[in-house]
């Protein structure tokens, strides 16, 4: 009897265990489509350009950088390649060559979170028009 009695006891702690994980639906749902230009608001001067397929996600990271010897004086524009994925509403991203990583929340056009772009802040992105990455050569 003590047996079954442990065997039961240890069944229903597995099942209690599994229970714990989310299952499989739930790691791999994309509920977002995070294709497009995103920019931060009120600056077009720092835009996620990025392509989704599934739940896998490839772009660039545009920024304008400091004024420095660009001719008149403009600021450079760097172009940062990033890799990432969609799970449900969240958008987790990391630079395929260096340190910058994000987990950002997607809401229709608009995806908030943290980024670490060097250091760890609070980003608010709007998805707009693709030309915005062409003015940020200009």
């Amino acid at each position: 009897m003590k047996a079954k009695l442990a065997a039961l006891a240890l069944a229903l702690l597995a099942a209690v265990a599994g229970c714990a994980k989310s299952d499989w639906i739930e790691r791999t749902l994309v509920t977002v489509d995070v294709t497009g230009t995103w920019c931060r608001l009120g600056d077009e001067g720092f835009c996620l350009e990025l392509t989704q397929t599934g739940a896998s996600a490839k772009g660039f990271i545009h920024y304008r950088g400091p004024a420095g010897p660009s001719p008149g004086g403009a600021a450079p524009v760097s172009r940062v390649p990033v890799d990432g994925q969609v799970t449900g509403d969240v958008f987790r991203f990391a630079q395929t060559n260096g340190a910058v990583r994000g987990e950002m929340t997607v809401s229709g056009d608009e995806m908030a979170g943290e980024m670490q772009f060097p250091l760890v802040s609070r980003v608010v992105l709007r998805r707009v028009d693709p030309s915005k990455i062409q003015d940020l050569a200009r």
